[in-house]
């Protein structure tokens, strides 16, 4: 799998997806056992289990939001990046975030998450 193919799985099944169990699984294909969230709070999530617990948290609090990539997946040697928006689906995206990754054996090591901005 390539790395742009990890962001945009990663945006869609990972951050966009409802179901846990689903969410769960794709987690667990996409993520190193090892792997850290560190999102816009600096805040580190370390290992699958609290990507699974964190992801569960933030789609809880939007969950009929849409996430849509703005530009193309990029990727550059062992490194990738994604700028998304995200909001109910057929309004105005509410905030707008960018994802920047790591890539170790062909699964995210780590995963840095920023926002430019959120309703609240």
């Amino acid at each position: 799998m390539t790395i742009e193919q990890l962001l945009i799985r990663n945006l869609h099944e990972v951050f966009g997806e409802g179901d846990p169990a689903r969410r769960r699984a794709a987690i667990d294909e996409l993520y190193a056992e090892d792997a850290v969230f560190y999102g816009p709070d600096g805040v580190g999530h370390h290992g699958r289990e609290a990507i699974d617990r964190i992801a569960g948290i933030i789609r809880s609090g939007h969950p009929t939001f849409a996430y849509t990539e703005t530009s193309p997946a990029q990727a550059s040697h062992d490194a990738g990046r994604l700028s998304w928006v995200s909001g109910p689906p057929g309004e105005p995206p509410r905030y707008a975030g960018h994802d920047f990754i790591l890539v170790r054996d062909g699964k995210i090591a780590v995963i840095y998450v920023f926002l430019d901005g959120e309703d609240k």
